[in-house]
């Protein structure tokens, strides 16, 4: 299969740098600083094995992609960009094109469900950088990353199988799941600690206040009746899979690189935000998740600088 992976950052750079190293054909969609970098000398993947130059084609638009019956979209861009990504698919890809979500938060599929009947979703556990524009590092190694996939809303079907089939071809770790959203709300607990990681300065406070939001997003995923991986059913599958580099220093999660890269926007709202949306939906208060939104989102429009704020502070209020 041809893939085209929309948003060629830390996850999409590294998942798109993995399949052309492995001899499919991939088009990265990027913008700015980052596609003129790979326009100029291609995607650079720092890896465990090295520096690899990915000489893939790039473009910031689906109107310049070669469309073909075989080609995949793997959607990896922020949540918060979602929107704009599918409605430049919706405009110039084919209606039929399978849309393989690798995002974070649980709400893309269903936005790319209402513009593609063939919409996938992927639960992915990669750490990875993107901070230098033309670069992206896999912080793991051997194995890079898992990348579990299914359909959305459930099920498996013939493409699941492929593209897992590819990714394993290209060193990642991949299964098919029928169930695949329960991963994915597993993986958004998780993934409320990235706020606090982004705003509050490191220590005892912001591990406490982490704590906090994780038992609040539980709480409220429960009262939605959301399926959900267990934590232990989550540690047994990353099992000893994915090994730190230990040449790299160990920075911060997606959140802390739009603070760190002064983006002027993060997908806080669809990770802590997400839990605030349902809480409301359901009737459950979430003054932790709230709380933390509200630090990011004053961190990012201000251009604040990252881990500046005294979580100790947040915790005394509530």
């Amino acid at each position: 299969m041809r893939y085209v992976v929309y948003g060629a950052g830390a996850v999409g750079g590294v998942v798109g740098a993995h399949l052309h190293l492995a001899g499919s054909p991939v088009t990265l969609v990027a913008r700015g600083a980052h596609l003129a970098a790979i326009r100029d000398r291609g995607l650079t993947l720092d890896a465990g094995d090295g520096r690899h130059r990915i000489d893939a084609p790039g473009t910031d638009t689906a109107a310049e992609v070669g469309w073909t019956d075989d080609t995949v979209v793997v959607l990896a861009v922020k949540s918060h960009q979602a929107a704009i990504a599918l409605t430049d698919l919706r405009a110039h890809a084919p209606a039929d094109v399978p849309v393989v979500c690798a995002t974070n938060g649980i709400a893309t599929e269903t936005a790319a469900l209402r513009l593609f009947a063939r919409t996938y979703a992927v639960c992915v556990m990669l750490p990875a950088t993107h901070l230098e524009p033309g670069v992206v590092v896999a912080s793991c190694h051997p194995t890079p990353a898992i990348l579990d996939i299914g359909r959305f809303p459930g099920g498996t079907d013939g493409l699941t199988a492929a593209v897992a089939d590819d990714l394993r071809a290209a060193g990642i770790e991949s299964e098919e799941r029928a169930d695949i959203m329960a991963m994915k709300r597993r993986k958004l607990v998780m993934n409320l600690g990235n706020g606090v990681d982004a705003s509050y300065a490191q220590g005892e406070a912001a591990d406490r206040l982490a704590e906090l939001a994780q038992a609040e997003g539980e709480r409220v995923l429960a009262a939605a009746g959301l399926t959900v991986v267990s934590a232990e059913e989550d540690r047994e599958r990353r099992g000893s899979i994915l090994r730190r580099r230990p040449d790299l220093v160990r920075r911060g999660g997606s959140t802390w690189q739009s603070l760190t890269r002064a983006t002027g926007d993060s997908e806080i709202d669809y990770l802590a935000g997400e839990v605030v949306l349902q809480g409301r939906l359901h009737g459950v208060p979430t003054p932790v998740n709230e709380a933390v939104v509200a630090a990011t989102r004053h961190l990012t429009a201000t251009g604040g600088p990252a881990r500046s704020l005294d979580a100790a502070e947040v915790l005394a209020r509530l």
